[in-house]
């Protein structure tokens, strides 16, 4: 297995340089798809976080009532309230004229994060099912948390043979999926990541934990670094966010909007992009909990973000 230093360096390679010949979206377009009545909070710590990280566009579509909140929030994300919760559907509308509202959008999207605020709603789980097969046919990455996961749990074949995707479950949610696939979640924690990537048979999962175990079925990176010791809710939506925008930086060092080396394959970026994802936000949340202590909050981690990433990648120097 490569070094952690080996690791990061490799992670370096494929964070764009700041360039002024780069036009606005270059550098990534994300959506958080999520957000409903009762949960607000995810979709937006999630949208900046991959603002923070340098997404030039972070787009959040949403119920109606949670986007009237999440403006409110910050004029800085694109909010849309395209979804609808099966009590809130209007006259005329339907689960097929919502999808395709929501899935006419991926084509000016680099990626797309599925589930922050989601909830489980027949209808919004269903809108977002027909979000993954779209993404899939046009090509488009996706991660996979919170409740987007009830979805996969129950409709493992969404994602089997997926490997544009990542999945972010935490104990919970990875026991489930676990026992979708009939694998015992009590097993050797250090197999175990692996095992149910494997059977699943193309998404890469990031096993979120005391460590975070990353596996494609093939390959299983560990990220043990130091994080915070306060377990509030809220902190993997600040690692979907980063995740989406490094998704975005990868695609753009494949696209080679910029000059460079070109020695690292697509599989090898995705695990990349993974590793990444998880040491900016257990660096986050190490930060957070040193300023914070007991008392931090999902939305300490947000103003962090940055320097996170420089203690842990580095920024760029102009080529």
């Amino acid at each position: 297995m490569a070094s952690r230093k080996e690791i990061i360096n490799k992670i370096y390679k494929i964070v764009p340089p700041m360039l002024e010949s780069f036009h606005k979206g270059q550098l990534g377009r994300v959506a958080v798809i999520g957000g409903s009545e009762d949960y607000t909070g995810a979709p937006y710590f999630s949208g900046m976080a991959s603002a923070k990280l340098g997404a030039d566009m972070s787009h959040v579509i949403c119920e109606p009532g949670a986007g009237q909140v999440i403006k409110t929030y910050s004029p800085n994300l694109m909010v849309h309230p395209y979804m609808r919760q099966s009590k809130n559907m209007q006259e005329g509308e339907t689960i097929d004229s919502v999808s395709k509202t929501v899935t006419d959008m991926l084509s000016r999207l680099h990626v797309v994060v599925i589930g922050p605020g989601l909830g489980r709603d027949e209808a919004m789980q269903e809108t977002c099912a027909r979000v993954i097969q779209e993404a899939r046919k046009q090509g488009i990455p996706f991660i996979v948390d919170a409740d987007g996961l009830f979805i996969i749990q129950n409709r493992p074949e969404l994602v089997e043979g997926c490997t544009e995707c990542i999945l972010t479950p935490n104990v919970v949610e990875f026991g489930r999926l676990a026992k979708s696939k009939g694998i015992d979640a009590s097993g050797d924690p250090t197999k175990l990541c692996e095992e149910l990537a494997k059977a699943f048979g193309g998404p890469t999962i990031i096993q979120k934990g005391a460590k975070d175990y990353i596996s494609n079925g093939k390959v299983t990176l560990v990220n043990d670094n130091e994080g915070g010791l306060k377990r509030s809710g809220g902190q993997g939506d600040t690692l979907t966010g980063s995740l989406a925008t490094l998704m975005a930086y990868r695609k753009a060092y494949h696209d080679k909007i910029w000059d460079h080396e070109d020695d690292l394959s697509e599989s090898e970026t995705l695990a990349l992009v993974a590793f990444g994802g998880s040491a900016i936000t257990r660096e986050c949340s190490r930060l957070a909990y040193k300023e914070k202590g007991r008392s931090l909050q999902a939305g300490d981690l947000t103003e962090h973000v940055h320097t996170a990433f420089l203690n842990t990648i580095g920024e760029k120097t102009k080529i």
